[in-house]
């Protein structure tokens, strides 16, 4: 016992001996890959920087998922370790612990990064074709395979790999993973990026979107991992393994196990117990399709597939098939027929389960290339990938171009063959936005509605940019000094593609030009194609002109409408302005329910009658678009409805004036309650007697309806926009001029008054407006009918006489004799039309 008990205790001396030198051996490496090392943050520091969630079962959940996970998994012993530098901990820990679920975008990053290996390799073989070497390595392409059994998910590419410093450099501090690095044509260069501002904002949002933005997406793996190794070979060194669990350390290892990768990068990741789906070949291919679709390179996935295959029977089967056939005489013809295969060895078809690559990305990013090279069958097809569209229907138009200067980026545009249902429900409440943002050519986001403006949200199509930072967050997007620029550029390009669109159409071209085109017979299939755009997508361009002030003019050329002189067909403000009467310095139009109603508008009679043309606006959201239009190439916009209406010069105006002066003051007086501001003679009018016409700047009446159908309209704000009504007029007419003889005689006579009082409310429904009391006027038409069939004023409805019950309901019944029998006649109940009831 004493034995055992000295040794036991030079045991313990030689540890306490070895120890403290081998932490300075440690501390020694860490130095060399560091500047700084301190002790990675603990994971309840981390938790209580957030404040209470410490207590959260989900988070509890993963911790005690990830520590028992790791316990299973240890470095090598023959790797050189070394310590994470103290920001990197701090950043894994801040992954590991998040509380976010979306742990998808690991897969893009790794993806991406693998991308841009082959981008760099690919640069330097431009000058040096020897450097992507013979065979397999010199593929350009990523694979990704899994292991089930061992739960690991490996990436590999051929890129230009890591030498065993770039490994200790790159992934162990933030000296290079903090850095952004863009491939030019010409020159490659470095942006450093603040990563402490990354890890505060981690800590203050957890938006794992931030991710890549500071170029450490390299790290979001152990969202999905407890272990990984990354296995890269270098042209200019050995082959190297680096692994770590994310537990501050980390060991590198020259490789001497795994399988030669002749040039690039392997990383295997040792899934988490949480992160079984990524087993799943499924869940891989959904995640290359949604954010890796369009990389520059193939990536080809390990994929299992059932295929029948042909073996042979064995002796045993195929006596018990023999044994088990009928003697009949259709069977042995049969047999007698086989007699030759009988030779032959039998087989049977069964089903086996093999493996091959499986290529993920085959829609190619045709944004990359010239459009002069991209045929309209690849568009159509490219469109029909990029917006998830199935059917058969081809886009209407599109555009594609790039943009060159201070901000760089490749655009595609399309205009949908058709207007989504629910197109403009809830337009300024809903976030919709069919831009897709790429960064060098790795998706972003969909959900970005800040290329765009509103308006224009019905496109769909992608932005692949150069200059934004990989995987922006909303609101880095939204500070970034490019968006405005690449918003500005959208915008143009969008505008003159439907532009083009109206250009091309052979129904908008001028009567000159339509002659020559229709003898070519070209441009047949884009026939109408921008009056099928009008109808679908006409509101949008009408609310551009509402919200987008800068454009205005140039959406303003895109209006198409209807007038008095287009034969049921739409015109633009150009072919209306061409169409203008000479010394026409007005554009007129009329706001309205329909173009049935407005045809008949008494504010048109001496407007036709003179050969002005007038544009129906037949629109509820007219009524605004006509508040910020106010003119178009120096002419102004007249609502033939409001005051300010000159329709040439009358010679008698000044006369007429004066001669219905006292008519005038006397109607003006009688209607002091209706809100009417004044009585004039009209210079709009030719067979109605009179009409009401609003204020230049107040409600038209058509915008009264509109308002008082809102739902939550506000009566006092209607009062306050409801402009003033002036009653005009017209001195030719029979009824006003013995009105005015009346008046003449006797200003105080009731039924002139009455009359007078009849007309304005006729006028107010003959112009659109709604009456205040409809019982008032409709007892007003009731004295006026009595009066014409000479009925007593104060004749009324005679009054109904009540019948007393003279019958019980048993004496209703009715006895009825007929050949000596007596029948009892039921009573019978009246029937209720079909159409009373409905």
């Amino acid at each position: 016992m004493r034995k055992r008990a000295i040794v036991s205790v030079l045991f313990l001396f030689s540890l306490l001996f070895l120890l403290p030198d081998q932490g300075r051996k440690l501390h020694a490496n860490a130095e060399d890959s560091s500047d700084e090392v301190t002790d990675p943050p603990k994971v309840e520091e981390k938790l209580g920087g957030h404040g209470g969630l410490s207590t959260d079962s989900d988070v509890v959940r993963r911790l005690v998922s990830y520590s028992e996970s790791i316990s299973k998994k240890s470095l090598r012993s023959s790797g050189e370790k070394f310590e994470f530098q103290a920001e990197v901990s701090r950043l894994m820990d801040i992954i590991i612990n998040s509380l976010y679920s979306n742990k998808d975008i690991f897969l893009r990053e790794l993806i991406s990064n693998a991308s841009d290996a082959l981008d760099k390799i690919r640069f330097l073989a431009l000058t040096d074709k020897d450097v992507l070497g013979e065979g397999d390595t010199a593929k350009l392409e990523i694979q990704i395979k899994l292991d089930k059994a061992k739960k690991i998910l490996s990436i590999r590419d051929r890129g230009i790999g890591m030498t065993k410093e770039d490994l200790i450099k790159n992934l162990g501090t933030i000296a290079k993973s903090g850095t952004s690095v863009r491939i030019s044509k010409k020159i490659n260069v470095f942006n450093v990026l603040p990563f402490t501002a990354f890890v505060e904002k981690m800590q203050s949002s957890g938006d794992l979107n931030l991710i890549g933005q500071f170029g450490v997406g390299f790290y979001s793996a152990y969202l999905a991992a407890d272990y990984i190794e990354v296995i890269s070979k270098h042209s200019d060194d050995n082959q190297h393994v680096w692994e770590s669990k994310a537990d501050g350390k980390f060991a590198v290892s020259e490789d001497t196990w795994n399988e030669p990768l002749g040039r690039g990068t392997e990383i295997r990741l040792h899934l988490r117990d949480d992160a079984g789906e990524y087993l799943e070949e499924s869940k891989l291919k959904d995640l290359v399709k949604r954010y890796s679709e369009f990389i520059n390179f193939p990536i080809h996935l390990w994929a299992s597939k059932e295929v029948e295959t042909e073996v042979p029977v064995e002796e045993d089967e195929s006596a018990e098939e023999e044994s088990e056939t009928t003697s009949t005489e259709e069977e042995k013809e049969e047999d007698a027929e086989e007699e030759d295969s009988e030779k032959k060895q039998k087989t049977k078809k069964v089903k086996e389960t093999v493996h091959e690559w499986e290529l993920l990305n085959d829609v190619k990013a045709i944004w990359l290339r010239s459009p002069k090279e991209v045929t309209d069958e690849e568009y159509t097809k490219f469109y029909h990938s990029l917006a998830k569209d199935f059917s058969e229907e081809n886009p209407t138009a599109w555009s594609h171009f790039n943009a060159e200067g201070d901000v760089e980026f490749k655009a595609v545009l399309y205009v949908p063959p058709k207007a989504a249902h629910d197109q403009y429900e809830s337009y300024y409440n809903s976030n919709k936005a069919n831009l897709k943002l790429f960064v060098r050519r790795v998706f972003i986001s969909d959900e970005f509605d800040e290329l765009l403006p509103k308006y224009l949200s019905f496109l769909k199509g992608l932005v692949d940019s150069d200059t934004l930072p990989l995987n922006v967050s909303r609101e880095m997007l939204q500070q970034h000094s490019s968006l405005k620029t690449i918003k500005k550029k959208l915008i143009r390009k969008a505008l003159d593609m439907i532009r083009k669109l109206a250009e091309e159409d052979p129904d908008e071209v001028h009567d000159d030009d339509k002659k020559d085109m229709e003898k070519s017979g070209e441009n047949d299939e884009k026939k109408g194609q921008y009056i099928k755009f009008w109808k679908d997508f006409g509101k949008s361009i009408k609310l551009g002109i509402i919200e987008d002030a800068s454009n205005r003019n140039r959406l303003a050329k895109l209006l198409r409408f209807e007038t008095t002189k287009s034969d049921g067909k739409l015109t633009s403000l150009d072919q209306y302005i061409k169409r203008m009467k000479k010394g026409q310095k007005d554009v007129f139009y009329i706001t309205g329910s329909s173009k049935k109603q407005l045809e008949k508008s008494p504010f048109l009679e001496r407007l036709i009658k003179k050969g002005y043309e007038v544009i129906f606006f037949t629109d509820p959201v007219d009524e605004y678009l006509m508040q910020y239009l106010m003119d178009y190439e120096d002419k102004k916009f007249q609502n033939v409805s409001k005051e300010g209406l000159k329709v040439g010069k009358d010679s008698k105006a000044k006369e007429l004036k004066e001669a219905f002066k006292d008519l005038t003051k006397w109607w003006k007086e009688s209607l002091a309650g209706e809100n009417v501001d004044d009585v004039k003679i009209s210079n709009r009018l030719a067979d109605t007697p009179c009409v009401v016409v609003t204020s230049k700047f107040g409600w038209s009446a058509n915008m009264e309806r509109i308002m008082q159908s809102q739902t939550l309209s506000d009566a006092k704000k209607q009062a306050y926009m409801r402009g003033k009504r002036v009653l005009e007029i017209n001195p030719r007419h029979p009824i006003i001029k013995e009105l005015k003889d009346r008046v003449a005689s006797d200003p105080e006579d009731g039924s002139v008054k009455e009359t007078a009082q009849l007309m304005y409310q006729t006028a107010l429904i003959e112009s659109g407006f709604i009456l205040n009391d409809p019982k008032d006027f409709a007892g007003r038409i009731y004295n006026s009918v009595k009066s014409s069939l000479k009925i007593s004023p104060d004749a009324v409805p005679e009054e109904e006489v009540e019948a007393e019950e003279t019958e019980t309901s048993e004496e209703a019944t009715e006895t009825k004799s007929d050949g000596g029998l007596n029948i009892e006649a039921e009573p019978v109940e009246k029937e209720t039309p079909i159409k009373d009831e409905l």
